[in-house]
């Protein structure tokens, strides 16, 4: 299965692929000089897998990439390994997004993925494994509480918050930056945790759809200053394409 299809789009161009988070959050990414002690957090949404294209909820279910997220993952390894020097690759400890952390450090030199589960995906409780038309029915209360989007409101079934994501991955974020000033580390992830990372540094701002394997940078000063330099840039995507749905890395999806 390769190229376009009617739910999957080609990346035409730095323009047409890339959000400039610059330009949503330009006061904080402007004031900042160059040179300043920081550390570069490149996160990325893990490639594609089978559920995602189905338009179904993944939260903590461990499910693979397909192939097309595979040559996504490899796409933006060898991107990656383009750009500057990696330090080190963090990752989710789910398999959608430990092999895209392994194909991008296999592209990147063979760095060690070290695995932590600060980075895992919102456990959405019953509604992992439905689609959204069937967790309506299905799983009504469920589902209506992720609809509302209550930071403080626990999705039933064992799911988390969107409070609790955002304490998990944010603190896991700092730690991270904390043990990396001065370098450019890469931290494989999922579209609810980019999200709540989002919402970190630009709070109050228009979210950013964050595609499969998309690039999101953020600069962490000491841990409390969070710039996003920019996000869901797919521009490396060209030749393989992506869900336009962007689901699971959209509002209303995990």
């Amino acid at each position: 299965m390769h190229g376009p299809e009617p739910n999957r789009e080609l990346a035409m161009s730095d323009s047409n692929s890339r959000v400039a988070a610059d330009m949503v959050c330009n006061v904080d990414a402007q004031s900042i000089p160059i040179g300043v002690d920081y550390a570069e957090i490149v996160v990325i949404r893990h490639g594609e897998t089978d559920w995602n294209a189905d338009g179904r909820f993944q939260g903590t279910l461990d499910i693979e990439l397909n192939e097309i997220g595979r040559r996504q993952a490899t796409a933006v390894g060898e991107r990656l390994s383009r750009e500057g020097k990696i330090s080190a690759i963090y990752s989710s400890d789910l398999k959608r997004a430990l092999e895209t952390s392994n194909l991008i450090a296999t592209a990147c030199g063979g760095l060690e993925v070290i695995k932590d589960p600060g980075l895992r995906e919102r456990n959405l409780g019953d509604l992992q494994g439905l689609q959204p038309h069937a967790a309506a029915s299905v799983c009504p209360e469920a589902y209506k509480a992720l609809l509302l989007q209550k930071t403080d409101q626990e999705i039933p079934g064992g799911g988390e918050s969107i409070d609790q994501v955002y304490q998990r991955c944010t603190m896991c974020l700092r730690n991270i930056s904390m043990k990396h000033k001065g370098e450019r580390v890469v931290a494989v992830s999922h579209g609810g945790v980019l999200r709540a990372l989002h919402a970190r540094a630009c709070p109050n701002k228009q979210p950013v759809k964050f595609l499969n394997t998309s690039v999101n940078i953020f600069h962490l000063y000491d841990g409390d200053r969070w710039v996003f330099k920019s996000g869901g840039d797919v521009s490396h995507l060209s030749q393989i394409g992506y869900l336009r749905t962007g689901f699971g890395g959209d509002t209303s999806s995990g």
